[in-house]
C-alpha cells in the first residue's frame, strides 16, 4: 500500500491499492477511485462489534455505516479530500496506544482501525452549537488519517502538565493523556469574558494535537454573510428539513 498526502490549504490523501487490499471510512467520506476498487458498505468491520459497534459510534459523532475500499484487480487509485481548510495527520495505532479524536476527526483508515464514543458531555444549549462536547476513541491495529481544521500544532506533555483548552480547538490527543471538562475560572470571566463557560484540562503525559479553527467557529462566521432571507427559505422547507435531519442524525 502506498499513500501521500497533496495539497496544503485543502490537502487530499491519495492511496494506491495492490490487489485485495482495504481502507475504511465513514459513509460519505470518498472523493475518487479507480476501475478496480469495490466498494462494501457495513454497520462495521473487524473487531466492530456489529451493530452494537455501530450505535456506539453513531453516539461519538460518527456514522452508522462504513465504506470498505477494497482493490480487487490491483493496483487502484483511491483518495479522500478534506471537508474544511486544515490538515490530514497519520496516526499509528494499536499496541497499547488509542486516540481520542474530535467528532469528526476520522477520515479514513486500514481494516483493523475501529471506532467508537470516548466521551460524551452535554454543555447546554448555546454552547458550541448546542452539541454539547463529543470525541471519539480510535482503536484496533493500523494506520489511521485524522482531518483537523485550521492549522495543527503539537504539544508534548510531561507528567503532570495540564493544558487548558477551549474545547473547540481539541483536535486529537493520545489515550495516556487525561482529559476533563472545567469551568472557566471567575463568573466575569464566564459569562462577560467571550471564550464560553467550560475548558478542557489535557493533563499529560502523551502528545496533543490542537487545531486551529473549530468547525462550529467557521460556522458562525459564514452564517454571518448568509441573508436572512435565504436562511428562512432553506428552513421552510419541511421535506428538506426533514432529510436534512435524517442525514446529520447518520453522520
Amino acid at each position: 500500500m502506498q499513500n501521500r498526502i497533496v495539497g496544503t490549504t485543502m490537502p487530499v490523501l491519495e492511496f494506491i491499492l495492490d490487489h485485495n487490499e482495504s481502507i475504511i471510512s465513514e459513509a460519505g467520506e470518498l472523493s475518487w477511485m479507480g476501475a478496480s476498487i469495490q466498494m462494501t458498505t457495513h454497520t462495521q468491520f473487524a473487531g466492530g462489534g456489529g451493530i452494537f459497534g455501530a450505535i456506539k459510534r453513531v453516539a461519538g459523532g460518527g456514522s452508522f455505516f462504513m465504506t470498505e475500499y477494497r482493490s480487487m484487480g490491483g493496483p487502484g487509485e483511491l483518495a479522500f479530500a478534506t471537508r474544511v481548510p486544515g490538515h490530514i495527520v497519520p496516526v499509528e495505532v494499536g499496541n497499547g496506544q488509542d486516540y481520542f479524536i474530535h467528532r469528526h476527526g476520522f477520515l479514513c483508515g486500514t481494516s483493523q482501525i475501529t471506532l467508537g464514543i470516548g466521551f460524551q458531555q452535554s454543555l447546554g444549549a448555546g454552547f458550541f452549537g448546542g452539541d454539547g462536547f463529543i470525541l471519539q476513541r480510535l482503536n484496533g491495529q493500523g494506520t489511521a488519517w485524522l482531518e483537523l481544521s485550521g492549522e495543527v500544532v503539537v504539544k508534548d506533555l510531561a507528567a503532570g502538565e495540564t493544558l487548558r483548552v477551549h474545547p473547540g480547538h481539541v483536535g486529537a490527543f493520545q489515550s495516556g493523556v487525561s482529559f476533563q471538562i472545567q469551568t472557566v475560572p471567575g463568573i466575569r470571566n464566564m459569562f462577560f469574558g467571550g471564550d464560553g463557560i467550560f475548558l478542557a484540562a489535557l493533563t499529560g503525559p502523551g502528545r496533543v494535537w490542537l487545531q486551529t479553527l473549530p468547525i462550529s467557529r467557521l460556522a458562525r462566521q459564514i452564517a454571518e454573510y448568509i441573508p436572512a432571507q435565504t436562511q428562512q427559505t432553506a428552513e421552510s422547507g419541511v421535506v428538506g428539513g426533514i432529510v436534512g435531519s435524517l442525514l446529520n442524525g447518520m453522520r
